[in-house]
C-alpha cells in the first residue's frame, strides 16, 4: 500500500501541470487562430445626412435591425425590423450585406447572397422593400438565376432600378416589376455595364453605368473582349478530372478589350456612342460620370502608355467631345477620382503633380483646354505638399478636405483643409496626435468618424466635430486589445531614414528583440513591397503582420522595412516616378543600400545574416534583391512573385515599364528571372496555383530557370488558392508556419 502511494505521488509530481499561455509571448496560434487580437470596428454605418447615420445592428432577439443614429446623442431609431427583411414563407430574415434607400426613403434595396467576381463579391441577389406597404420583392424576374444581378441602383426619382445581369443592362420598375432590357448583345466577350478583369484590377472599375441626373438616360461602358486571350487556371483537386477556368487577361504588350462609352434612353431604345478614338483597344476610358447636368458627361481618356490623360466634356445632344484639360507626363499620368463640379458647373476640381507635387487644381470650363499658368487652371492646395486623397469638397462651405502627411514625417497621415480659392490652409488633426489618421466626413463637414493608430498601437475610433476636432463620443477605444498588446514582451522600435547609394534618404522602421544585448550581433529580416501600388513603412497599427514580425523579434530577430524610391510615399513626383522603366532595378538597389547602411550604423546588426521577404510586388523585389545582391541577402522568402514582367497585365505593367514590344530592355532589366544566375543564398518561393492576378505560370518559369542553372531552392504550391493565399481551412496558419519554420532553419535566430 505504501509503495502504491509513493508511485502515485511520484507520477503526480512528474505529470505536467496545464498552464495558461504566457500573455507576454506570441505564438502562431495566438496570432492567426485565437481571438486575442481581434479589434472593435467602431464604425457608425453610413452617413444619411449631416446629423444622422444608418447602420445594421444586431438586436436582443437575435435578428438585425436597420437603425438611424443621431450623431449628437447616439440615440437609435429602428427604421426596418427583421420581419420586414424576411421574405414571405421564409424562416429567417435575409442576410443583408449592403443596402440603399431611394431618394425619398420610401423604398429600400437589400443586397444578399453575394458571389465573387474577380476580386470582390459583386454579384448577388437584390430585394426591394416598399416601406409603406411592407412588400418585399426580389428583383430580376422569375427567370433570374440565384446571385446573378450586379450593381442594382435606384433612379434619381427612386421609381426604377437599373442593374447588370449576364453582361446586359436592365431597368426594372420598382413598383410593378416590369423589366426593360437596355442591351441584348451581352456575352462572355461583349461586356455591358461592367468590366473585364484588368479594368477592375488596375482602374478600380466595377459598376459600369451611370443614371443621368434627370433619370432619362443611362451612360455606360461597353467592352469587346473578343480579341483578349484567355489565361487558363487549372483546377486539379475539386473533381475526378482536372478542369480549366478561363480568365480574360491581357498580358503586357498583348491585345486589350476595345472599350467605348454610350448613352441609352432609360425607357429603352438604341444606344448612341461617343467617338473617343480610332483605336479603342489602345486607349482607356478610365473614368466617366455625368457632369453638372443631364446633357454632358465628363470622361477621362488615357492613351495606352498612360502618359496622356484627356479630361473630356461629352455632349449627349450632339455626341461630340472636347477636352477641357490635357494632362501629360513623360512617366505616367493617373486616373483621377476627385472630379467635382461646383459654381453652377462653371468650375471643376482636378489633381495633378505637374509642378512636382500632387495638388488640387480648379479648372474653369472654357472653350479651349485649360493650361497651367493661365486663367483656366489654378492650383489650390499648397506647393511642396502631396495631396494623398480628397475626402470631401464642401462647395457650400468653400473648403476642400484632404489627407496629407506632415512635413516632418512622410510615414504619418493627417487631415487638412484648404479654401477652394486657395487663400487659406489649416491642419485639422491635432499635432499632439502623431501617427496615422482616417476620417469619414459627414455631408457638410460638421462631423467625422475618426480613427487613429500608431506603429504597435491599435486604433481608437471616435466621433468628432469639425473643424475643432472635438470628441463627441468614443465609438471603440479597443482598450482590451491595447492591454493585450501592451502585455507582450516588446523590444524598442523606431523610425529612421537610411541613405541610398546616392545619398537619398529612405524611410524605414526597425524592430529590435526584447532584452537585446547590443554588444552582440543579430540576424535581420527585411520586409519589402517596393512597387508603386503601396508602402510598408507606415506609422500605423499593422495588425497580424506587425504581430508576426513582433513574434520574430521575440525569437531573436531584428525586423525592419524600407520604402524604396517608386513607392507612393508623399515625397513628390520625382520620388514616385523615378521608377519609370526601372521597376525592380531601383527598389532592389535601395533595399541593398539600406541593409548596408543599417549594418554600418549599428554593430548589433550581423551583415552576414540578412534575410528579406515580401508578397506580390514584394515577392518580386525579394527575388530581385536575392539575385542582384547575393552578398547582402543570405535568405529570401518570395510569396506570389512576378518573376517575369512580361507575364503581368497591360494596364499596370505598361504604366511603369512601357510596352515590351517597344521597350524590351525595361522588361529584361526589371524581371528577376533575368538575373537568376546570381542566386547564392537560401530561397523559398510560395505561390497559389489558382492565382488569377499574378499567375503561377511565372513561378513555374522561374523554377525551370533555376533548375537549368542547377540552383538549389525550396518551393511551396497552395492548390487553387488565389493571390491572397487564404482560401481553405487552416491555410493562413499553415503559410505563416511555413515561413517561420523556413526562416528558423535557414537564418537561425538569436545573437552571435
Amino acid at each position: 500500500m505504501r509503495r502504491l502511494l509513493l508511485v502515485t505521488l511520484s507520477l503526480l509530481l512528474a505529470a505536467p501541470i496545464s498552464a495558461q499561455p504566457d500573455p507576454s509571448r506570441l505564438t502562431l496560434d495566438r496570432i492567426f487562430v485565437s481571438r486575442d487580437f481581434a479589434a472593435q470596428g467602431g464604425g457608425v454605418g453610413r452617413w444619411q445626412d449631416a446629423t444622422h447615420t444608418t447602420t445594421l445592428r444586431p438586436n436582443a432577439a437575435g435578428g438585425v435591425d436597420l437603425v438611424r443614429v443621431s450623431v449628437a446623442t447616439g440615440d437609435a431609431e429602428t427604421l426596418v425590423t427583421p420581419a420586414r427583411m424576411t421574405p414571405a414563407g421564409a424562416n429567417q430574415q435575409l442576410r443583408v450585406e449592403d443596402y440603399a434607400f431611394n431618394s425619398d426613403e420610401t423604398a429600400l434595396l437589400l443586397y444578399t447572397n453575394s458571389r465573387r467576381v474577380w476580386r470582390q463579391n459583386t454579384r448577388g441577389d437584390y430585394w426591394i422593400l416598399d416601406r409603406a406597404s411592407g412588400r418585399l420583392r426580389q428583383l430580376g424576374g422569375p427567370d433570374a438565376a440565384p446571385s446573378s444581378l450586379m450593381f442594382a441602383t435606384f433612379s434619381p426619382d427612386g421609381g426604377r432600378v437599373a442593374y447588370v445581369r449576364d453582361h446586359n443592362l436592365y431597368v426594372e420598375d420598382a413598383r410593378t416589376g416590369a423589366i426593360t432590357a437596355l442591351t441584348t448583345d451581352g456575352s462572355s466577350t461583349i461586356i455591358n455595364g461592367t468590366f473585364d478583369w484588368v479594368y477592375e484590377e488596375e482602374f478600380g472599375l466595377q459598376n459600369g453605368f451611370r443614371w443621368s441626373p434627370d433619370g432619362t438616360q443611362i451612360a455606360y461602358w461597353r467592352l469587346d473582349a473578343s480579341g483578349v486571350r484567355d489565361f487558363l487556371l487549372i483546377n486539379d483537386t475539386d473533381s475526378l478530372y482536372s478542369f480549366t477556368i478561363p480568365i480574360q487577361y491581357p498580358k503586357a504588350g498583348q491585345t486589350n478589350s476595345a472599350a467605348k462609352i454610350g448613352v441609352v434612353p432609360s425607357t429603352g431604345g438604341p444606344t448612341r456612342w461617343f467617338h473617343l478614338s480610332d483605336d479603342e483597344r489602345n486607349h482607356y476610358p478610365a473614368r466617366m460620370d455625368w457632369a453638372s447636368s443631364s446633357t454632358e458627361l465628363v470622361i477621362q481618356h488615357l492613351d495606352r502608355p498612360q502618359q496622356r490623360n484627356e479630361l473630356l466634356l461629352a455632349d449627349t445632344r450632339t455626341m461630340t467631345t472636347r477636352p477641357i484639360l490635357i494632362e501629360m507626363d513623360t512617366a505616367w499620368t493617373d486616373a483621377i477620382n476627385d472630379v467635382v463640379w461646383f459654381d453652377d458647373g462653371r468650375h471643376v476640381t482636378w489633381i495633378s503633380d505637374r509642378d512636382g507635387w500632387k495638388r488640387v487644381y480648379v479648372i474653369a470650363r472654357g472653350p479651349a483646354p485649360a493650361q497651367a499658368g493661365g486663367t483656366g487652371l489654378r492650383a489650390v492646395t499648397p506647393a511642396g505638399l502631396d495631396v494623398l486623397s480628397v475626402l470631401q469638397i464642401d462647395t457650400a462651405g468653400g473648403w476642400i478636405y484632404y489627407m496629407a502627411a506632415p512635413a516632418e514625417a512622410a510615414t504619418q497621415r493627417i487631415l487638412q483643409r484648404t479654401r477652394i480659392d486657395g487663400t487659406r490652409t489649416e491642419r485639422l488633426t491635432p499635432a499632439s496626435q502623431p501617427g496615422t489618421h482616417r476620417y469619414d466626413i459627414s455631408p457638410g463637414a460638421r462631423f467625422a468618424v475618426h480613427s487613429w493608430s500608431r506603429f504597435g498601437d491599435p486604433p481608437r475610433t471616435e466621433l468628432i466635430r469639425l473643424p475643432t476636432h472635438e470628441t463627441v463620443r468614443v465609438l471603440a477605444d479597443n482598450a482590451s486589445l491595447r492591454a493585450t498588446v501592451n502585455a507582450l514582451d516588446r523590444g524598442r522600435s523606431f523610425f529612421t531614414r537610411l541613405p541610398a547609394d546616392d545619398g537619398t534618404l529612405l524611410d524605414a522602421y526597425v524592430m529590435l528583440p526584447p532584452g537585446m544585448d547590443s554588444s552582440r550581433s543579430y540576424p535581420v529580416l527585411m520586409h519589402v513591397y517596393g512597387e508603386p501600388a503601396s508602402t510598408t513603412v507606415n506609422d500605423a497599427w499593422g495588425g497580424n503582420t506587425y504581430l508576426w514580425h513582433l513574434m520574430l523579434t521575440q525569437k531573436g530577430y531584428i525586423v525592419m522595412s524600407v520604402d524604396p524610391r517608386g513607392t507612393p510615399s508623399p515625397r513628390g513626383r520625382a520620388w514616385r516616378k523615378s521608377v519609370y522603366g526601372r521597376v525592380g532595378v531601383q527598389a532592389s538597389a535601395d533595399m541593398a543600400a539600406a541593409a548596408r547602411a543599417l549594418a554600418a550604423a549599428h554593430s548589433y546588426v550581423d551583415p552576414a545574416r540578412i534575410g528579406i521577404w515580401g508578397w506580390s510586388g514584394g515577392g518580386s523585389q525579394t527575388l530581385n534583391s536575392m539575385f542582384r545582391y547575393p552578398d547582402v541577402f543570405a535568405v529570401g522568402m518570395a510569396v506570389a512573385p512576378v518573376p517575369d514582367q512580361r507575364l503581368y497585365d497591360t494596364i499596370y505593367q505598361e504604366r511603369y515599364s512601357g510596352n515590351p514590344n517597344t521597350d524590351p530592355e525595361n522588361y529584361r532589366l526589371g524581371s528577376p528571372i533575368s538575373f537568376a544566375e546570381g542566386l547564392k543564398g537560401d530561397l523559398l518561393i510560395v505561390h497559389g496555383t489558382g492565382d488569377d492576378n499574378v499567375h503561377y505560370q511565372g513561378t513555374e518559369r522561374l523554377i525551370n530557370r533555376l533548375i537549368e542553372l542547377n540552383k538549389p531552392f525550396t518551393m511551396m504550391a497552395y492548390p487553387n488558392r488565389s493571390h491572397g493565399i487564404y482560401e481553405g481551412q487552416g491555410t493562413t496558419l499553415h503559410l505563416y508556419s511555413l515561413l517561420t519554420r523556413y526562416l528558423g532553419e535557414q537564418l537561425p535566430a538569436g545573437p552571435q
